[in-house]
């Protein structure tokens, strides 16, 4: 027989906390089964790489040669985000400190190299999500390669045992939101 549980909104906030974490615990977990696949290891540990910055590197590069002002725009524009997010994930970083769940759940390895100590937020996702929205805003059909890559950073941060998704969902967030202000602000 199962215990009664209260209802969440009986829930004093430590209660309901440890609720969440105990969730995204359980979604990590499920998601992290995927790595008992070598393939998917090694498919998502190339697409993590790739999405430490060397592509979006790349098309900063790239587009003023490529695409003429509009690259040389988007390509400023890109920069300027990318900046400003390096300086927003650092300090986040810093500031929360949340191990990676490699560290702290029972059952999730590490499966690629991680770039710092903390997990929260996703910077990978973050840097993904804003210059996917800046590319995507200047060239609509570049969204049929840069979203899907994007989807699969996200997913592969989780899988290969080294965000929570909370981690990842913020990142966007941070990454949405920064791209959405420089096109007020540019």
């Amino acid at each position: 027989m199962r215990s009664k549980q209260p209802p969440p909104a009986s829930l004093s906030w430590p209660e309901r906390r440890l609720v969440w974490v105990e969730r995204e615990r359980l979604v990590v977990l499920w998601m992290h089964g995927a790595s008992t696949r070598s393939w998917v290891v090694s498919v998502l540990a190339a697409v993590s790489r790739i999405g430490d910055g060397w592509l979006w590197y790349g098309i900063v590069v790239c587009l003023p040669w490529a695409g003429g002002p509009v690259g040389t725009s988007a390509s400023i524009r890109m920069f300027g985000v990318g900046l400003v997010d390096i300086v927003i994930y650092k300090i986040v970083k810093r500031w929360i400190a949340r191990p990676r769940p490699f560290r702290t759940c029972a059952g999730i390895r590490e499966c690629a190299r991680s770039l710092d100590e903390f997990s929260f937020p996703s910077g990978h996702t973050l840097h993904s999500v804003a210059c996917s929205l800046i590319l995507t805003a200047y060239y609509p059909t570049f969204a049929l390669f840069v979203w899907p890559f994007t989807v699969l950073v996200a997913v592969s941060r989780v899988i290969l045992g080294l965000h929570y998704p909370s981690d990842v969902i913020v990142g966007a967030l941070i990454g949405a939101a920064t791209a959405a202000i420089s096109f007020n602000l540019l």
